[in-house]
């Protein structure tokens, strides 16, 4: 009985150790993220809001790389994590915030400052919400990973093709999808972050540990930022 007792005991103080570590990674994760919102933020206001920097970004063929520098840096930044320290990590997703804050900086010139911030609030309330079930659920939606990237690659590959049809239609209908997936994104990687977290807490690799959260927190940064996007498609009142 002594040993069953002693047994239990070191399980139950493993579990709440990882119990408290999952609570600082998540912290971890959405305070990282919560940053690098604010980083584009104020990017994209500073440019957004000055109609000399508007016409020297989006008057020039310049717009072109400010459109897809995001793209080019999200998959620069998967393929380098391994080699990065975790600083290094850091300071690139805050860059990438940056650059992202520049690239979505015409909203200000297209919608009203009202209609931004009230779509602001609107995507982080959903975001709050499905993010705390996609942490707190006991259903399994790992499944929903493979069903999900897909259609983020159509997304993007509709996006691409409507910058030049500039078809209104599709623009609905695109922006309609990309709120449904996005939403379903936020509680999968959510759970993925939580799950990993899980799985690998045995280990305790500090740097591991740091690189995880910064990734989770890029990956929740770009749920939040095109949900907030494809809201303000249907809830933004046009200039």
């Amino acid at each position: 009985m002594a040993d069953f007792n002693t047994i239990r005991a070191g399980a139950e103080t493993r579990t709440a150790q990882i119990d408290e570590g999952l609570r600082a990674h998540m912290n971890k994760v959405y305070g990282t993220m919560s940053v690098g919102l604010l980083v584009t933020a104020l990017a994209a206001w500073a440019i957004g809001t000055s109609d000399q920097l508007v016409m020297a970004v989006f008057g020039t063929p310049l717009k072109w790389l400010v459109m897809f520098a995001p793209l080019i840096m999200v998959f620069a930044f998967g393929a380098m994590i391994n080699r990065l320290s975790a600083a290094g990590a850091q300071l690139f997703f805050y860059a990438f915030s940056a650059v992202m804050g520049i690239s979505i900086s015409y909203i200000f010139v297209v919608f009203t400052g009202v209609s931004i911030v009230q779509t602001f609030l609107i995507t982080s309330a959903a975001f709050a919400g499905l993010s705390l079930w996609g942490y707190t659920t006991k259903k399994d939606i790992s499944g929903w990973g493979s069903f999900l990237i897909m259609g983020v690659i159509g997304l993007v590959i509709a996006s691409v093709v409507n910058i030049f049809l500039q078809s209104p239609a599709m623009m609905f209908a695109i922006s309609a999808i990309g709120v449904l997936i996005f939403a379903a994104l936020t509680a999968y990687d959510t759970q993925k972050i939580k799950t990993d977290y899980i799985q690998h807490a045995h280990a305790m690799d500090e740097e591991w540990l740091a690189k995880s959260a910064i990734m989770g927190a890029l990956n929740l940064y770009l749920d939040f930022i095109n949900l907030f996007m494809f809201l303000l498609q249907f809830l933004g009142n046009r200039e």
